[in-house]
């Protein structure tokens, strides 16, 4: 079980870059798939992206494909979204996730497959 916690978020223009850090903490970080959420006020969480546990694998919401990158450094045991190109809909709070399970991918998007999650960070994009 990993703890995990995420910083990076603030309030930024239109336009702007930003990176999310999400640092873990606790046994197995190098072995889980790893994700980011986020939910904007009034709506339901929504996936964002996920690596696996190598990096070798990687999945991003069409929509955000073209400016949002994950990364993650297994050594740092810290899991990255570079933003780009920041637009008012991307204003939510963002969570990271670790899957249930070692070595394992399967759906990535779906949030019942994560069993650890950290507790948001803001992002506030404005026009």
């Amino acid at each position: 079980q990993v703890q995990l916690v995420e910083s990076g978020g603030r309030l930024v223009q239109a336009g702007d870059s930003l990176r999310l850090s999400c640092a873990a903490s606790g046994r197995g970080f190098s072995t889980l798939t790893m994700a980011w959420f986020r939910q904007a006020p009034g709506k339901e969480r929504q996936f964002v992206a996920a690596i696996s546990w190598n990096g070798g694998s990687t999945s991003i919401l069409d929509s955000v494909k073209e400016r949002f990158t994950v990364s993650r450094d297994n050594a740092k045991n810290t899991l990255y979204l570079q933003m780009d190109s920041l637009e008012p809909e991307d204003t939510a709070v963002y969570y990271c996730a670790s899957h249930r399970r070692n070595y394992a991918y399967g759906q990535p998007a779906r949030s019942a497959e994560y069993g650890s999650w950290g507790q948001g960070t803001q992002v506030t994009v404005s026009s």
